[in-house]
């Protein structure tokens, strides 16, 4: 049983490292289609402070979620383990598992860019990706507020999502 449980435990660290890192790579990705041509990586070679304020907040935001999400992987292999791996139950855990790690990451991703064009338009006096190129750290501050705040809203729903399926 030792030997399992070690085996598992490898299994879910490999999956969340594999899961963590297509995340990260897709928000970096979805952060530079909305930027409105702001080469983020030239910025960040600058040394822009306010890109890379952006830039954190964005990964601190996907990994909440992505948390989250393989928090309920583990506790869906847990479940499918209990069932028997490779029933028809424990198999149906697994991939609904899957699933909620992959709709968290969806979920974050379409938060995060949705949440910055709302902002967008809520504050029509201020080009937000404009005042980053310029090093603005306030508006840096003000965006990667919102986008961790809105991370955490939805965290609690992929949370919940665990809770009503395991």
């Amino acid at each position: 049983m030792l030997i399992e449980n070690a085996i598992v435990g490898i299994f879910q660290l490999v999956i969340a490292i594999v899961f963590a890192v297509v995340a990260l790579y897709i928000g970096f990705s979805v952060l530079s289609k909305i930027s409105k041509g702001m080469d983020e990586e030239k910025e960040l070679a600058k040394g822009n402070v306010a890109v890379g304020i952006i830039v954190a907040a964005v990964f601190v935001a996907i990994a909440m979620v992505v948390e989250s999400g393989v928090s309920g992987l583990s506790a869906g292999i847990s479940k499918a383990l209990a069932a028997g791996l490779f029933s028809a139950d424990g198999m149906l855990t697994i991939a609904l598992a899957f699933f909620q790690l992959i709709a968290g990451i969806v979920l974050a991703v379409g938060a995060i860019y949705l949440a910055l064009n709302i902002l967008d338009k809520l504050t029509s006096g201020v080009e937000e990706f404009e005042e980053l190129k310029k090093g603005n750290v306030a508006v840096a501050l003000e965006m990667g507020g919102v986008i961790i705040a809105v991370a955490w809203i939805i965290q609690s729903g992929v949370i919940g999502i665990t809770a009503s399926l395991f």
